[in-house]
């Protein structure tokens, strides 16, 4: 029995109105929260989309439970402070700073500082970096803060990030900042779910498209019949099910489930950031969310992008960027009208976060429909395999015989352009000046946790994603990032550590290497060495890659340094490489920023030493 037969029909529609924008007064309950928890008057402010700012060096910080309704549906939230996002904590360059952290749940807990560099004590991973905060106890989180920049912090303790444990992280330069702006606005964007994550993780693991709502219909292949033919129709989605996967696969949860948050305001809700005309605006973003990829622009305003996972980059103006769950994106506007639509779709175009800026509360400007899905293509899944191939028609009339496992053996005598002969002389000059091109699948990859895996992975950091190729907007691409004054280390690659992404849709299994976290062991880094890593995309999703403790220090296929950067997400069937310098001795965790894909095994640990 096949997975997607040929013809299906639309079982459900789009989630109700109501639950793709929210309630308009939907989040914290604070006038249950202050009494529960015990937090400041001052401090709800929270609760309507404007997190209290906490500024100096010391911070008193209380982890508890919190009423709240998003979508008409009461829950509990795990709020700090009773808000939900948390108070942005605010710090300077060069201070040491003191947070005490009190757990009155009733359960483990844990707060992680993602993206900031310090001893690995402090990095608030449970079972690496320490033993987490049982209840009723009190941990003290203390530190000297090396960098500047945006961040935020987290907690790393079962699905809390699902359930509301986030807040932003600003820190001030010590001698202060090139980045000129009269208004500035954090801008988290998050996602919600009203049941319990391990319900919805246990749904997955029965039914991996469970809340996938654009699987193929009678509509989709009438409609390639059509354009393609029947032949080519037919074999098409023959193709698909004989792999047993989807083409519209790019996120594990949708707006069935789902509700998007704009610093934790449903799209009802409409956050309002405020600004004087003819002001400059920094918006700093945040992707807080438990599973979705957000794509964000301002319809009527450029995006002057200029400050990438905390640090500053040489500006580059665009229409839109998508950023995945741990990466953060700061852009200046200036806005002349009253008011605009900050929008952030979803990859999988089932729903919006969505707030305003606005010369005075209360306005609102149009929100712009979601985008049209697109099918993944033959790039997509399979690299440079795939020959260009691209979008729903590239497949078409293609031999996909013995497609499953997608194992491909390598093809010799293709032609190399005077790129790639650049590339091949270097490498034979200095086999590390270069990334290697060459997949090395670990024999951990051969087992039921692999469905596939890709030989000729592309190498493209200049592609946006799938949905976003060719839609008339100028989209931001890692190509596109490059961070002013150089790597940290001038130094190259002493030697090359190789993982693959890998996973089973049908099982939703995720890992590395084809093994979960529980069967590995770590990855181990020389304290002092220059490494490279390459990160191998076997699976049909994209993966927000994040390594505690030590910044990636991105390049291109050619090895020249281009940003640096603390979460990487990697595309389908993509390749990438980065260098790293083991510069932090302990332990530390690497993992996929997916919530559901880290839980399931798509983690490993590293010990520098």
């Amino acid at each position: 029995m096949t997975r997607y037969p040929p013809l299906v029909s639309h079982v459900c529609d789009l989630p109700r109105r109501r639950f793709v924008q929210g309630l308009a007064a939907g989040g914290v309950l604070f006038g249950l929260s202050m009494q529960a928890s015990g937090v400041r008057a001052q401090e709800a402010r929270a609760a309507s989309g404007t997190a209290v700012v906490l500024q100096g060096t010391a911070f008193d910080l209380v982890i508890a439970e919190s009423p709240v309704n998003f979508t008409g549906k009461p829950g509990m939230a795990t709020t700090i402070n009773g808000s939900l996002p948390a108070p942005t904590l605010r710090w300077r360059e060069g201070d040491t700073v003191t947070i005490r952290v009190t757990n009155r749940l009733r359960e483990s807990t844990s707060i992680h500082w993602h993206g900031i560099i310090l001893p690995y004590q402090m990095d608030g991973v449970p079972g690496i970096s320490f033993a987490g905060i049982a209840p009723g106890e009190t941990f003290t989180y203390r530190f000297k803060v090396e960098q500047s920049g945006t961040y935020w912090y987290h907690s790393h303790s079962g699905f809390q990030e699902f359930t509301g444990m986030y807040g932003a992280i600003i820190i001030d330069p010590a001698q202060g900042t090139g980045i000129r702006a009269e208004r500035d606005h954090v801008v988290l964007l998050s996602d919600w779910i009203d049941q319990d994550p391990m319900q919805v993780f246990m749904k997955l693991k029965t039914q991996s498209n469970y809340y996938n709502y654009h699987q193929p219909t009678a509509v989709d292949f009438f409609r390639d019949a059509s354009r393609d033919g029947l032949s080519a129709a037919l074999d098409k989605r023959k193709m698909w099910n004989q792999m047993r996967m989807s083409p519209t696969d790019l996120a594990d949860l949708s707006a069935q489930t789902l509700t998007y948050l704009a610093n934790g305001t449903t799209p009802a809700g409409n956050w309002t950031g405020l600004f004087d005309p003819g002001e400059r605006v920094r918006l700093r973003f945040i992707n807080g969310a438990g599973s979705t990829f957000y794509d964000v622009r301002i319809p009527g305003l450029k995006l002057k992008v200029v400050h990438v996972d905390g640090v500053d980059v040489e500006p580059v103006t665009v229409d839109e960027f998508r950023f995945g769950p741990g990466e953060t994106c700061d852009v200046l506007v200036e806005p002349r009208d009253d008011a605009y639509t900050v929008f952030a779709q979803s990859m999988d175009r089932t729903g919006y976060a969505r707030g305003t800026l606005a010369v005075r509360a209360g306005l609102a400007a149009p929100a712009p429909s979601l985008d049209k899905v697109e099918w993944l293509s033959m790039a997509d899944m399979m690299g440079s395999m795939s020959h260009g191939a691209a979008g729903q028609g590239g497949m078409a009339g293609m031999d996909h015989s013995g497609m499953q496992g997608m194992n491909h053996g390598a093809m010799p005598g293709m032609a190399m352009g005077h790129g790639q002969h650049a590339m091949h002389d270097a490498a034979a000059a200095n086999p590390l000046a270069v990334p290697s091109t060459t997949a090395r699948h670990a024999r951990s990859e051969y087992g039921p946790g692999t469905d596939m895996r890709v030989d000729m992975a592309r190498t493209r950091l200049d592609d946006p994603g799938i949905g976003l190729r060719d839609n008339g907007r100028r989209v931001l691409t890692l190509a596109d990032l490059h961070t002013p004054g150089g790597p940290l280390d001038p130094r190259g690659a002493e030697r090359e550590v190789e993982l693959h992404l890998t996973g089973n849709m049908e099982r939703y299994t995720w890992s590395i290497d084809g093994l979960d976290f529980g069967q590995s062991t770590p990855v181990h880094f020389r304290y002092g060495e220059r490494l490279r890593v390459i990160l191998h995309n076997d699976t049909m999703m994209t993966h927000p890659m994040h390594l505690h403790g030590m910044w990636s220090e991105l390049e291109s296929p050619d090895g020249r340094f281009l940003a640096r950067r603390h979460t990487l997400p990697v595309q389908p069937a993509q390749r990438i490489s980065f260098l790293v310098t083991a510069d932090a001795l302990g332990r530390w965790a690497w993992h996929c920023h997916l919530l559901l894909h880290m839980d399931a095994g798509m983690f490993r640990e590293v010990v520098v030493s």
